[in-house]
């Protein structure tokens, strides 16, 4: 029996749903009661459209012309939209439509209702918003994060992962059959995943990523698994950890072991510590070969096996030398004789150091053993034949030009090669200055090198990892050196095709030289002097303000005081750039490095020209040190590339015409010139009066000056200055 229509609103009144039902043009017939006490609206008030009245406003739109739409189409429909309870709060609802049709297809009446799904809603909102902070908190960690399915397949990658390798989410799931791994670690990555991923297990590989910039770089890949509580994996999380610095110093720490032993071969030195409070000792290998000592032997290691092969004659004298340095705690040195176990005695040549602790108390001693062997045996047969000395001099020559050859590069600092004290005082500023941000201002003659520290400063400093931008100031036209530096906007002069980042935009985190800084244009150094001061400039033609972290290396070989004072260099941007100075010297005041810069440079040109040399002939050398080198080591460089072009033999020679003939010849100097030379005079002049006359010291002119002696000393005898004079006058 079909219920009447009373019966079926009762039966519509009673289910726990929203009920409606709708004529064919989608105006609202009936609410059932539930609906009607949800939106606190009478069947009046809800009939034909008005029932619109109950949905958010933001939904309505979306929710009537969705309505529309299935009216139209005539089939079932369901849309998502927001309807007000009676004490006017809004929650969400699934809105379900189904018409109803006579025998003929049409559609006589829609039936709906609306399930309230304002609790789900919030918890996907909830969700998205954890999945957000999720991302958030992933992306902002600094370090390399990934997230892989039960069965190793990549599903997330933080911000880092795709900025580092510079691919989208879809390239890197293919990162086993990709470019993202070294081609050398690629076999050895998939066969130590593919096994974690089968038994379970934490995964951790070491092994080379290529970044965006094709470089490679070590990598330290852990993944754990997460399980649910049955033990069975949900995903993997993964973390990939920097460690190419890390490689690189034990690798640089490998290198160094292996150097030092080497060297201690080839000088046949052997180290040692021993602590007398405990009688432990440790000696090097070399040590060991040295005293004939078998490392596997039971008291290999003892102090009392090396005692033992002491000469008895000497073996007192060792002993007491030894107690007097405990007693001082004062470093000692020694000669004496050892025997080995077939019979033959070897000299040795013996320096030790005390450790002391916080309060001064020795803890042990640090020494090294010398076989002197062969060096006594060689001055021996000098004194017994004094007609052999030439013979032997030149052979230990020849000989020891080999062993220079690797002796040299314990004197290399990057490629300033030398030893002078001159050159030490300057590397010694390098390693002080280069891990701090100081700006730094070097100083010299032309050809001395100074592009060189600069490099050696960047290199040392913690912006080696980033760029290192060199700009001479003097080889850019007055009118293009804003440009070059601080870069320029589109349309900003005649030629300014586009916008164009400077020097300092690429110098970024790194480091930028500004060589030549004395030829600056009066304006680009007050734009410079801004830098400096604010760390911030403008694009030629822009207005809007950039800000940059770059470290300052600057260079000159003019007098800068002497340019303040003339009016062509700013007085505030001097002391600006003047925060660290490194005067370098001049080649003429490290004549001791020219022997070994004369080897270096040979060396060089020869593998480069595919020439075997492998003597100096002794007269070059002296000419070479006798010789004043105005262009400093860039002079030294050419006259040896020459030579070694023209060189037929295994022996180095400079023809002597190409020394002489490079006299600087005196010149007239222009106007401007004679103008600086007169204002620097003064200078120096006043300098040398307010010292009394006293070029060194505390108290000297040089140091008033803020100039190296050497330098000052050139330039009173270059401008004639007469200090004792001004010493007396002063008085």
């Amino acid at each position: 029996m079909v219920p009447s229509e009373d019966e079926l609103q009762t039966i519509l009144d009673t289910i726990p749903a929203l009920a409606w039902a709708a004529r064919p043009d989608g105006s609202a017939e009936f609410f059932n009661r539930r609906w009607l006490d949800y939106t606190g609206l009478s069947a009046e008030q809800a009939r034909d459209w008005t029932w619109t009245t109950a949905i958010h406003p933001d939904d309505l739109n979306g929710l009537t012309d969705y309505w529309r739409s299935i009216l139209d189409s005539g089939e079932p429909g369901e849309f998502e939209a927001r309807l007000r309870r009676f004490d006017g709060e809004y929650r969400w609802f699934l809105f379900r439509a189904s018409p109803l049709r006579d025998r003929s297809g049409t559609v006589v009446k829609w039936y709906g209702t609306n399930t309230d799904i304002d609790d789900r809603k919030r918890a996907e909102d909830e969700l998205r918003a954890s999945e957000h902070n999720f991302r958030l908190i992933v992306d902002s960690i600094p370090g390399l994060v990934c997230t892989m399915s039960a069965v190793g397949e990549v599903e997330f990658l933080n911000r880092q992962v795709l900025e580092y390798f510079g691919k989208t989410v879809e390239e890197l799931k293919g990162w086993a059959t990709g470019d993202v791994i070294h081609p050398d670690d690629l076999p050895r990555v998939i066969a130590t995943f593919t096994n974690s991923v089968a038994a379970g297990q934490p995964y951790g590989i070491e092994n080379r990523y290529r970044r965006a910039d094709g470089s490679y770089r070590w990598f330290e890949f852990r993944a754990l698994p997460a399980r649910d509580a049955a033990g069975r994996i949900l995903r993997w999380y993964a973390l990939l950890i920097d460690i190419d610095d890390r490689k690189q110093t034990e690798e640089k720490l490998r290198e160094s072991e292996a150097v030092l032993l080497e060297a201690q071969q080839l000088s046949h030195t052997g180290s040692w510590m021993h602590d007398p409070a405990t009688g432990r000792t440790w000696q090097s290998p070399e040590l060991l070969r040295i005293f004939g000592v078998n490392p596997n032997e039971e008291d290999a290691s003892s102090g009392e096996t090396f005692i033992a092969r002491i000469h008895p004659e000497d073996a007192p004298i060792e002993a007491a030398n030894y107690a007097r340095a405990q007693e001082a705690k004062k470093d000692f040195e020694g000669d004496y004789r050892i025997v080995l176990l077939d019979g033959s005695i070897r000299r040795i040549h013996n320096v030790a150091h005390p450790k002391l602790d916080e309060s001064g108390n020795l803890i042990g001693f640090v020494g090294i053993a010398m076989d002197v062997t062969e060096q006594w045996q060689a001055r021996t047969n000098l004194e017994r034949a004094f007609e052999e000395i030439k013979i032997l001099k030149d052979r230990l020559h020849d000989e020891n030009l080999a062993l220079r050859e690797q002796i040299d590069q314990g004197f290399m600092f990057e490629e300033i090669v030398g030893s002078s004290p001159a050159l030490q005082r300057v590397l010694s500023s390098v390693v002080s200055v280069a891990p701090t941000d100081s700006t730094v201002l070097i100083t010299g003659e032309t050809g001395t090198g100074k592009e060189l520290i600069a490099r050696a400063i960047h290199k040392r400093s913690q912006r080696a990892g980033q760029a290192f931008i060199s700009v001479n100031c003097a080889s850019i036209p007055t009118s293009l050196i804003a440009s070059e530096l601080f870069g320029h906007e589109k349309g900003a002069f005649t030629g300014a095709l586009q916008r164009r980042q400077g020097r300092f935009e690429l110098a970024h985190s790194g480091t930028i030289f500004l060589d030549e800084i004395g030829e600056l244009p009066a304006e680009t150094q007050v734009t410079l002097l801004r830098v400096l001061q604010e760390r911030e400039f403008e694009r030629v033609g822009g207005s809007r303000v950039l800000k940059t972290d770059v470290r300052v290396v600057a260079a000159t070989n003019r007098h800068l005081p002497a340019a303040v004072a003339a009016g062509t260099f700013r007085a505030d941007l001097y002391y600006r750039l003047n925060v660290f100075p490194i005067p370098l010297p001049s080649l003429r005041e490290r004549r001791e490095d020219i022997p070994i810069l004369v080897e270096y440079f040979v060396k060089r040109y020869a593998e480069k020209a595919r020439k075997l040399i492998n003597k100096i002939d002794k007269n070059t050398l002296t000419l070479c040190q006798s010789y004043h080198w105005p262009g400093n080591i860039r002079e030294l460089q050419n006259i040896i590339e020459r030579s070694v072009i023209l060189c037929k033999g295994d022996t180095f020679w400079v023809d002597p015409a190409w020394l002489s003939g490079q006299e600087a010849t005196p010149t007239t100097p222009g106007p401007l010139m004679e103008k600086l030379q007169i204002q620097e005079k003064e200078i120096i002049e006043a300098a040398l009066a307010q010292s009394k006359g006293k070029v060194a010291g505390p108290d000297g002119a040089a140091v008033k000056l803020g100039i190296p002696r050497s330098t000052l000393d050139w330039k009173i005898k270059q401008l004639k200055i007469r200090k004792y004079r001004l010493g007396s006058e002063s008085e």
